[in-house]
């Protein structure tokens, strides 16, 4: 019998999931796996998933992308703690049991990321941005810094909510204008969280020796923020670290293989982004 996974999100097409997990698939030999994309608004979510019947068409589970990380969590049975916490579920699993399960891979997926570059713990930290991502960032945050993290933002109301969830996660939470945002990178480690374009104008004004950072764009890259950083000696990731992170920790949900091939789902991520 096929087992098959899938991404889910809307819109869909540029999705690199695909390329990651069937690279995964053929690197361990998993000749009966497949998976594949769906174009899936919230609206149509719950039509979706309430009609599949995953025993019979061996579905494993899902990925979810915007808008459905949090759309979704109404639809399953038992979410994981880190994927209450930040109020986002990525990964949708079809237990043995027929239990619909919700995990978030994102929070796990960037520590891992950052510990492979050598980043384990650091004194404080800022986050540039404040939208679902920097949610998933202060998660990740808060298992690597006992100081405060700095949360440049333009919108005073995700301030307050940015405060309440580092509170949750005891966490000191900074909330700064976003106008101060080239000043994130004196910190030792910034994430950024924003969409193409955003930071661009804080890559010319950088403290003389910035901070490690972790961009988690990956289209196009490198971003003039990551550029001009790397120019200057830091340590910086992409969003292609955090993709292929998360993504192996999805892997081993899905096909129960307890260590998915990083190495051959981050080579097949590197050539499509080349090509």
């Amino acid at each position: 019998m096929p087992h098959r996974a899938a991404v889910l999100g809307s819109p869909i097409a540029h999705s690199l999931s695909p390329v990651l997990h069937n690279a995964g698939y053929a690197a361990l030999g998993l000749d009966a796996w497949e998976y594949r994309r769906f174009e899936v608004d919230e609206a149509g979510l719950p039509g979706f998933v309430g009609g599949l019947d995953p025993e019979r068409d061996g579905w494993a589970g899902f990925s979810l992308t915007m808008p459905l990380k949090r759309a979704v969590i109404p639809l399953l049975d038992e979410v994981s703690e880190a994927a209450l916490a930040v109020d986002a579920v990525n990964t949708l699993v079809f237990e043995a049991d027929g239990r619909r399960t919700g995990d978030n891979t994102d929070v796990p997926g960037l520590v891992a990321a950052l510990r492979e570059r050598g980043i384990e713990r650091v004194e404080r930290a800022a986050v540039l941005g404040a939208g679902a991502t920097a949610s998933s960032a202060l998660a990740a945050l808060a298992q690597l810094t006992d100081g405060p993290v700095t949360v440049y933002l333009r919108s005073p109301e995700r301030a307050k909510e940015m405060r309440e969830l580092g509170e949750r996660l005891g966490l000191a939470v900074e909330p700064a204008d976003w106008a101060d945002g080239a000043a994130a990178l004196a910190a030792p480690l910034t994430v950024s969280t924003t969409p193409v374009g955003a930071t661009d104008a804080f890559a010319e004004r950088l403290p003389a020796a910035p901070g490690a950072l972790f961009d988690v764009l990956y289209h196009p890259w490198p971003t003039p923020l990551a550029a001009a950083c790397a120019a200057r000696g830091a340590t910086v990731l992409g969003g292609l670290d955090l993709l292929v992170h998360q993504a192996v920790l999805q892997f081993e949900r899905f096909t129960g293989v307890p260590q998915g091939p990083l190495a051959a789902m981050r080579e097949a991520g590197e050539a499509a982004l080349r090509g």
